[in-house]
């Protein structure tokens, strides 16, 4: 049976798109739903039947904040899409940012990672600003479930620079620190359970912080592709030939939920931006 890295690889070989799943309050009210859980559902469910419709992607990625913030109806929903999805035989990120010590951060990788869990994913994202070592019972985990975790690395929010651009006592800024400690940690057992994510809109960040995006040897989470300005030139820019090596998992949100309300025109959508990405990072 593949590995959880296995299957993910596959499956960005086949499409390197991945289908944020995010329930704004202005998604909801653009598709006339209501701004509750029960409009959060609709909205979720129907972008999962075009995904499996279209056949042209085959990772996942909810934002778990956007089903929080209606408390447990909220979680309810998302627990239905993760499991519907993998039922459908989709790779799921939950994209839940999570970052703690000790016994809480533990608390979460059982949460996000565990088979016994209702939230299990496939990946979950990880913020290393507590110190890398505070990831340590997230790759357990990793390693003991079969799953991933996609580590934040260079994002491409204004006030990012702050923390991922200073500079440590060894000279290497923050930023590279954490994705050489990804490297190293992810490829310490006998499967990849570590990537980056790493915002498709930093433009020449990554080069000037001394990051080897192109270099690094496990999957990458890029988001900010289409709606939110980069285009295949960022992405070919950026990382080099990881997408054509099945690497590289470019998110698109909006772009996709707002084809909608419409089945068929989600469906579209999905399969044009599928064939972008292809042609853009030489699979085709």
């Amino acid at each position: 049976m593949p590995t959880a890295p296995e299957r993910l690889r596959a499956a960005l070989l086949a499409s390197p798109l991945c289908v944020g799943i995010d329930p704004h309050a202005g998604e909801l009210a653009a598709w006339g739903l209501p701004d509750t859980a029960a409009g959060a559902r609709e909205f979720s469910l129907r972008l999962l039947e075009a995904v499996t419709a279209s056949g042209a992607c085959g990772v996942l990625k909810p934002q778990v904040a956007l089903f929080e913030r209606f408390g447990a109806a909220g979680y309810a929903v998302l627990e239905e899409v993760l499991a519907a999805a993998g039922e459908a035989g989709l790779f799921t990120i939950a994209d839940a940012k999570r970052g703690d010590i000790g016994s809480t951060m533990a608390g979460y990788a059982e949460a996000w990672l565990s088979p016994a869990s209702p939230l299990r994913s496939d990946a979950v994202t990880v913020s290393p600003y507590l110190g890398f070592g505070s990831l340590e019972p997230v790759v357990a985990a990793a390693d003991e479930h079969d799953g991933l975790a996609f580590v934040l690395a260079l994002t491409s929010n204004p006030s990012g620079p702050q923390v991922q651009h200073a500079v440590t006592a060894s000279g290497a800024s923050v930023a590279a620190t954490m994705a050489a400690e990804a490297a190293g940690a992810a490829f310490a057992g006998p499967a990849p359970r570590l990537g980056l994510v790493v915002g498709a809109t930093v433009g020449s960040a990554a080069q000037d912080l001394g990051i080897d995006l192109a270099g690094f040897a496990g999957p990458v989470l890029t988001p900010g592709y289409g709606a939110q300005g980069a285009g295949g030139e960022e992405l070919r820019a950026l990382f080099g030939d990881a997408g054509a090596e099945g690497r590289l998992a470019v998110n698109s949100s909006r772009g996709i939920s707002g084809a909608g309300p419409e089945l068929a025109a989600l469906t579209a959508a999905i399969s044009r931006t599928a064939g972008e990405l292809r042609g853009a990072l030489g699979l085709d």
